[in-house]
């Protein structure tokens, strides 16, 4: 065994333009929908479709809705993403005898996998702990993750001993976690509204063909709901962000919010706990047009509840899951 090994962090997200324009934004959507693990078409059906159609189409409306949520520093994926691994990097110092460094890195755009890895490989680092930043595993996100970090390996001359880690959807750090921001949430509104968990959608079939990822958001509902003491009356599980006209998971998040002011529910929040950082998904569907259609549908009052970003709890949680799986590695070594 080699002694004082020196352990690193990778931590991966899903990817952002490197820009809100639409050269950018094209260049982004080609590599993430060109991902077999996100749209598993025939390709000599779906590449004419992406090339000729989508790619033609959608950039500049997209590019339109990453200029509304764009922040001073960048796009907000990555900055928070940022946010989460200095504060990590922080905690991590002072909580081990032995610096742990933490690199980010994104399935698609940048900064890369590889530039990651260069990163971690010039700190010496021996064993490299991966951490997907997607509450619930699913072949579309953790696993199409683990496909570009396998990919990286033909690229890089060397990588040290990799660790991979599933999901967190039941962590009792991270359902304390919600629950809190729920709380404050209700305590800067001083009243306990009807809550909606949305989560981002997928087509119905992958969960049919054995994707686990309903079950874990399925999950992390109930757990949170239990740790706040509600009763089934009291929340909703949908999913949001579907795409094309195959059936996704149900219920949808548009239809739902649509129908609750007919059935006397016209106050409610939303948080989305499959999203470790607020981003597109949540800053602009959640905020912007799923609140215009609660409100049009006449409900009063619309608030969304943070993801976790960079607050206290979503480090504390980091830090435990990178000190359970060092002190597990090393009473492996």
């Amino acid at each position: 065994m080699k002694e004082n090994v020196k352990y690193g962090v990778l931590l991966m997200n899903l990817g952002t333009p490197d820009a809100p324009e639409k050269k950018a934004v094209r260049r982004f959507l080609k590599e993430f929908l060109s991902d077999s693990r996100v749209v598993d078409l025939n390709p000599l059906i779906w590449r004419p479709i992406l090339n000729l159609i989508i790619l033609n189409l959608r950039p500049s409306k997209v590019a339109k809705v990453y200029q509304q949520v764009w922040m001073d520093e960048g796009s907000p994926l990555l900055v928070l993403s940022n946010r989460l691994k200095k504060a990590l990097s922080d905690s991590l110092a002072s909580s081990d005898e032995q610096a742990i460094p933490v690199e980010l890195a994104m399935t698609y755009g940048n900064p890369s996998v590889e530039s990651a890895a260069n990163q971690l490989r010039k700190q010496r680092v021996d064993k490299i702990l991966v951490i997907p930043m997607y509450p619930q595993f699913s072949a579309t996100t953790t696993a199409a993750a683990y496909d570009r970090l396998m990919k990286s390996l033909k690229k890089c001359p060397h990588w040290p001993s990799l660790n991979l880690t599933q999901d967190y959807a039941d962590h009792p750090l991270y359902i304390k976690a919600l629950a809190n921001s729920i709380r404050a949430q209700w305590e800067k509104q001083a009243e306990q509204r009807h809550l909606v968990f949305s989560y981002h959608g997928i087509p119905k079939r992958y969960v049919s063909q054995g994707d686990p990822y309903a079950s874990r958001c399925e999950l992390t509902s109930q757990l949170v709901a239990k740790e706040l003491g509600l009763k089934d009356s009291d929340w909703t599980h949908v999913y949001q962000s579907r795409f094309g006209r195959e059936e996704w998971l149900k219920p949808y998040a548009d239809a739902t919010l649509k129908s609750m002011p007919s059935k006397g529910i016209e106050r409610v929040n939303v948080i989305s706990p499959a999203f470790s950082m607020d981003c597109i998904e949540t800053l602009e569907e959640i905020q912007i047009e799923l609140k215009e259609e609660f409100e049009s549908s006449g409900g009063e009052a619309f608030d969304y509840v943070p993801a976790l970003n960079d607050s206290d709890d979503h480090v504390a949680l980091y830090t435990s899951l990178v000190i359970e799986n060092t002190q597990q590695w090393k009473a492996n070594d």
